[in-house]
């Protein structure tokens, strides 16, 4: 799934490209992606496009449209969403349905973009509105963890009172905006923090070392994301993670082999040696922690 970074960097690719342009069409090819009705997709079409933001995991393209006021296009790609951006597109229209095209947005000069989706989930989420608040996913979010005022005493103030593990707490989307299960992997192993610890039971020094590595993490990511080209962005991502995604390597801290916790459809990969004082983490316990 794209996480902070991948659509940070997303938002940037696609400011340069939209802003200022006419958006012509919008075409809604899968009956799963568009989640509102009023407004009318078409509303958009012959609006001029103004900014393009990112709210946490989700991005928002901010549309002046010909009736006066403003429309946001706010789009999540799920675990299996993507965005893809062409310079031109085929003469011939595409055929609702078929394949993992989603959603076809065409600029009046020709260019445009195509959400698509793989696999059978179908979660890839559309909105039309008029302000972002109006998008639930949007709307309960928590603080960008990369927003200036986002210090450790902010960080610690949020985690205040929290009773979970602390893997979960770092997905919690209405706490913390942008970090999904590729991250909070990352984070805490550069914070040699089993996944699992309470965090009511952060010492502050804990907390002071979490919050560094969340920022250094996300920071790092960000920063190698800036300036590639969409189409890259996944393989960029994967090669640049330390622990998910890499069971059985070895860690590169420490040597020590990486593992994984499996629960439903999901994982997550930590290094013993670095996080758990080399002791594994037993599978059934993910059902807690993921609550």
């Amino acid at each position: 799934m794209p996480e902070l970074p991948e659509v940070e960097s997303l938002r940037e690719f696609l400011g340069g490209r939209l802003v200022g342009q006419e958006i012509a069409r919008v075409l809604p090819l899968a009956v799963s992606v568009l989640k509102t009705f009023d407004p009318p997709l078409s509303a958009v079409e012959g609006g001029a496009v103004t900014a393009v933001d990112r709210y946490g995991k989700w991005l928002g393209v901010t549309v002046a449209p010909p009736s006066g006021g403003e429309l946001h296009l706010a789009v999540h790609l799920a675990r299996a969403g993507w965005l893809r951006w062409r310079d031109e597109f085929p003469a011939a229209p595409p055929r609702p349905g078929r394949g993992p095209l989603a959603l076809r947005t065409v600029l009046a000069s020709g260019s445009g973009f195509d959400l698509t989706e793989a696999g059978t989930a179908k979660r890839l989420a559309v909105h039309l509105v008029r302000g972002v608040d109006e998008v639930p996913g949007i709307a309960r979010l928590g603080p960008d963890p990369l927003a200036p005022d986002f210090d450790r005493a902010a960080f610690a103030a949020l985690l205040a009172g929290e009773r979970g593990r602390i893997k979960g707490v770092l997905r919690d989307q209405s706490l913390i905006a942008g970090i999904g299960n590729a991250y909070s992997d990352e984070i805490l192993h550069a914070a040699r923090m089993s996944p699992f610890k309470p965090v009511g039971r952060l010492t502050e020094d804990e907390t002071t070392a979490l919050y560094q590595a969340l920022r250094a993490t996300l920071e790092e990511a960000v920063e190698r994301s800036r300036g590639i080209a969409a189409g890259r962005l996944k393989a960029e991502k994967k090669s640049g993670l330390r622990v998910h995604g890499r069971t059985g390597e070895p860690c590169p801290v420490c040597g020590d082999t990486i593992r994984e916790v499996s629960f439903r459809d999901s994982s997550l990969q930590y290094c013993p040696t670095c996080q758990t004082g080399g002791r594994p983490l037993a599978d059934r316990r993910l059902s807690r922690l993921l609550k």
